[in-house]
């Protein structure tokens, strides 16, 4: 961990700008912070003052350090401790308080695979998940307060000075690169080598709790969270379920239906996911627009919640070719919407 000590008693002024540090304010130690959260666009160019990040495929994790002790929390403020407690060991050392964000990855070679991070995500007993054999990776791409400071109010260029400085632990943490420039050669290379994505963030933007247009997501390919509405009956040698059915909420809450996904299961999350969906089972559909078709099909309360890759929107608001890639625990039902580029 480091052991910076500010240079004539003004915090990081080693290699702060000026206007960075006037923008300094002390702040007591937050309880929480919500998100900032990437708006997806398909327009990614080289922009002036613009950095790209790798477009992590895991679950997003903030690090709060309070007088010494560290919890780790989900985007919906869900404890991670018991999930990922190699990562809580390697932070929970004396030192100043902090609060990092950054995201939960499982190693899949030089690549992440969130369906393999999702066994994992399912896990609450911290002795089972350290003998899981699941090699993790705490990606921190941002600071959001230090040692009585509030960094939120810094610009991006700030906040990442500070974080590179600062924050030195060993594997599993690590802080995210930086990719100063942009190609479409480079775009094309980064997807076919596996990568779902890159965030384009604006050097200049502070922190806010909301979607924002300072940070872009460009995925390689379609996905995004679905409300599990509900699921058909196996057919032949199947088990568990056939389908899943799947919607997003609009503004007002209201749940569409968005289509049905029927392959990226295995035979034991068929069957587990099943025994989870039998004690949500209602007798009438949450959607406002349900399927026509009804026979085998069981309704749900809409509070499980997956991530699905597909490949297109058809003109009817449906997934073409969608394919299951795990439950989001992370993220809640209430707050699923159709993501289209801007």
């Amino acid at each position: 961990m480091s052991t910076h000590t500010p240079s004539g008693g003004t915090p990081f002024s080693g290699y702060l700008d000026a206007a960075s540090l006037a923008a300094l304010k002390p702040e007591a130690m937050p309880e929480w912070v919500p998100p900032m959260l990437a708006t997806l666009t398909h327009d990614l160019r080289a922009r002036k003052g613009w950095i790209y990040e790798h477009k992590f495929d895991g679950e997003r994790c903030f690090a709060y350090r309070r007088d010494n002790r560290v919890t780790l929390l989900s985007r919906n403020r869900h404890c991670l401790d018991n999930t990922y407690p190699m990562v809580r060991a390697v932070l929970d050392v004396p030192g100043p308080d902090f609060i990092l964000d950054g995201e939960v990855t499982a190693a899949q070679g030089d690549l992440s695979d969130f369906q393999i991070l999702q066994k994992l995500m399912q896990i609450k007993d911290p002795k089972k998940a350290e003998a899981s054999g699941i090699t993790i990776v705490y990606n921190v791409f941002d600071i959001l307060h230090y040692d009585g400071f509030c960094l939120r109010d810094l610009p991006q260029h700030a906040r990442k000075a500070i974080l590179e400085h600062e924050i030195h632990f060993p594997k599993p943490v690590d802080i995210a690169g930086t990719i100063t420039s942009w190609t479409p050669q480079f775009q094309q290379k980064i997807c076919k080598l596996g990568w779902e994505g890159l965030i384009a963030k604006d050097t200049t933007a502070p922190y806010v709790s909301k979607r924002a247009r300072t940070w872009l997501k460009y995925k390689c390919a379609m996905s995004q969270a679905f409300v599990i509405g509900g699921f058909t009956d196996p057919k032949h040698s199947r088990v568990g379920f056939g389908a899943l059915l799947l919607g997003v909420c609009d503004d007002a809450g209201h749940l569409h239906y968005a289509g049905k996904v029927g392959t990226g299961f295995d035979d034991a999350f068929l069957r587990s996911l099943r025994a989870r969906m039998d004690k949500l089972e209602v007798p009438e559909p949450a959607f406002i627009d349900p399927p026509r078709a009804t026979r085998g099909v069981h309704w749900l309360r809409p509070l499980l919640v997956g991530e699905v890759g597909f490949s297109e929107w058809t003109n009817a608001g449906r997934l073409r070719h969608p394919r299951f890639l795990g439950l989001r625990d992370d993220k809640p039902a209430r707050e699923t919407r159709r993501e289209d580029a801007q």
